[in-house]
């Protein structure tokens, strides 16, 4: 036996016991005749205390301890005389009369702390020890815990888990697909599952009607804070449901998981957007509620008073940042970049200020008199000591630009808590979306999403008018799940494969096994994702998914630690009948 208890569960009813612990050297400290040691494992850090009048040869042993030495140590559970009320294991120390070392250390590359001096590479690169750390282990522990309660709820909740494959079919929606050369099938290819939405379809027509699985899925896409090239999602399916019993089912499902790990309850139902409201009073799709500042449009107020800028564009609005109105010009100045700069896209921004005294000094001061202002800031819901930001242009671009405008109004006045959750549904999306480059439509969720059935006629008159029976989860501005009502009719499948392009020939390629499958009695069914990595995120507070999965890619696309993706010897690749061309660059 390495060890009687854990670093993390003695407490003062264990004073006066003789223990083993085992575990790494978080630090050490001399002092004069005394030498302590915080030794730490996964459970928590308990004191250790080495004296040099009653037992020097022992202590001279400790005093060559270095960190992250791993060690085992037996002695005597005393109570402590300086606690430490921050941990729970504060109260006592142990006495220790014996000590080995079972495994030394070089000096780790930076320092196991919460407040660490690595670096995000250098820590990837490290990442075993970057694991060590308490906040990383706090976040997998947080992890491990929304796993078990998932399937706990989902399981009571009488759906069952599948795994469906790894290696499946390429296809041509969604983003690239990762390819898995055959061996042997030279020339041919698997590919890694973006998700399993065919499989779980398929499910649902083998009468499985509540699915759900943990599951990983790969997408070779570009890299962003809450992007991995591979991620988890809750991937769940229903039969026999509409839209309405998709929402309360998956509902519960995120108010199980705030009140059991967050202790935070929801009474009544979650708030809920359609997409052209979402768009148009907060800039996007995925709006954070937890505070105000609702744009508004200005530009049957505004038109028509001989300011170009305005008169020439097709839609304008604002915003209201409370208490900004003593903004000074280099502050002012800073947003006019914010907004200028090429992924936001604005040429420029308009600004009132609403003075304390009830005056209005503006950047179109020329264009426009105090009294019209004062309307800009009545409709904007201004009070004195406001600023109005407004922006002017093209109505979806501009509407976009007031949205990042509006969050980096929300950091810069620090508005919202990350304890606080704020979740609500967005409806009604687009079904289909134009591509003017490649004249052609393309499916806004995927291929397999049902049109609102009052909405069907539209397919054939004014196909990006059809709304889809679509759904998107969104808690504090982070989209965490996403699914729809499938399309479980033969004709209709048809039919939207034609409007996205396909010829009969390439659908029945691509997707024949799941059109042959509707012969046989496809029952109306529906279902969602939520990105698993994404809701630990949200729930540990981070904002990088990379800080709640184990081991991590960089925003490269590398795993620095074990050093891929890497190349293959030419012997592996004539195996699989492959050959590697350089391009020039």
């Amino acid at each position: 036996m390495y060890r009687t208890h854990t670093c993390g569960e003695l407490t003062g009813k264990s004073v006066g016991k003789n223990v083993i612990l085992c575990g790494w050297v978080q630090r050490s400290r001399d002092l004069g005749g005394m030498t302590f040691i915080d030794l730490r494992d996964r459970y928590g850090i308990t004191q250790l205390v080495f004296n040099m009048e009653t037992n020097a040869t022992l202590c001279k042993q400790a005093r060559k301890l270095g960190r992250e030495f791993v060690i085992q140590a037996e002695g005597t559970v005393a109570e402590r005389s300086n606690k430490n009320l921050k941990i729970p294991t504060g109260k006592i120390e142990i006495i220790v009369n014996r000590i080995e070392i079972l495994n030394a250390s070089e000096i780790p590359p930076f320092t196991i702390e919460n407040e660490t001096d690595g670096g995000d590479e250098l820590r990837m690169k490290y990442r075993y020890l970057d694991l060590r750390r308490n906040i990383v282990k706090e976040a997998l522990e947080l992890r491990h815990k929304m796993t078990q309660e998932v399937r706990n709820y989902l399981s009571s909740k009488k759906f069952i888990e599948v795994e469906t494959p790894m290696l499946i079919k390429s296809t041509p929606e969604g983003a690239r697909d990762f390819l898995v050369p055959s061996r042997l099938n030279a020339g041919q290819f698997y590919a890694l599952p973006q998700s399993p939405q065919t499989f779980k379809q398929l499910l649902m027509i083998a009468c499985y009607d509540r699915y759900f699985q943990i599951v990983k899925c790969f997408r070779d896409e570009d890299f962003r804070a809450d992007r991995q090239p591979e991620f988890t999602q809750i991937d769940c399916e229903m039969a026999f449901v509409e839209q309405e019993d998709v929402l309360n089912a998956f509902e519960g499902l995120v108010k199980d998981l705030l009140l059991k790990i967050k202790g935070v309850e929801f009474d009544g139902p979650f708030p809920r957007l359609s997409y052209n409201e979402a768009v148009e009073k907060y800039g996007n799709d995925k709006p954070d509620i937890r505070f105000g500042m609702i744009i508004r449009e200005l530009s049957d107020l505004v038109k028509g008073k001989g300011f170009n800028v305005f008169d020439s564009v097709e839609y304008i609005g604002g915003i209201c940042a409370e208490g900004c109105a003593e903004y000074s010009r280099k502050q002012m100045d800073a947003l006019t970049d914010f907004v200028k700069k090429p992924q936001i896209g604005a040429k420029g921004l308009v600004y009132v200020k609403y003075n304390t005294d009830g005056t209005c000094k503006s950047s179109v001061d020329k264009f426009y008199s105090e009294v019209e202002l004062k309307k800009w800031a009545a409709l904007l819901e201004a009070k004195p000591g406001d600023l109005l930001l407004v922006l002017a242009g093209d109505k979806n671009e501009t509407l976009n630009a007031l949205g990042e405008l509006r969050l980096e109004i929300r950091n810069i006045l620090n508005l919202i808590s990350k304890e606080i959750y704020a979740p609500l549904w967005i409806l009604d999306f687009p079904l289909l979306e134009w591509d003017e480059e490649t004249k052609r439509y393309y499916a806004k969720h995927h291929p397999f999403t049902s049109p609102k059935s009052e909405d069907i006629d539209l397919l054939d008159k004014d196909p990006v008018a059809v709304r889809a029976n679509a759904y998107d989860m969104v808690i504090n501005g982070i989209e965490v799940g996403g699914g729809s009502i499938r399309i479980h009719d033969r004709q209709l499948q048809q039919k939207m494969f034609n409007i996205l392009g396909f010829t009969q020939e390439e659908a029945e390629k691509q997707f024949g096994f799941l059109m042959n499958a509707f012969r046989y009695g496809a029952p109306p069914h529906g279902g969602i994702a939520f990105g698993f990595d994404r809701l630990v995120a949200l729930f540990a507070g981070h904002d990088s998914i990379r800080d709640v999965i184990a081991f991590p890619k960089n925003n490269s696309g590398r795993d620095v630690m074990i050093d891929t993706p890497a190349t293959i010897s030419d012997g592996h690749l004539k195996e699989l009948s492959l050959q590697v061309v350089h391009q020039k660059k």
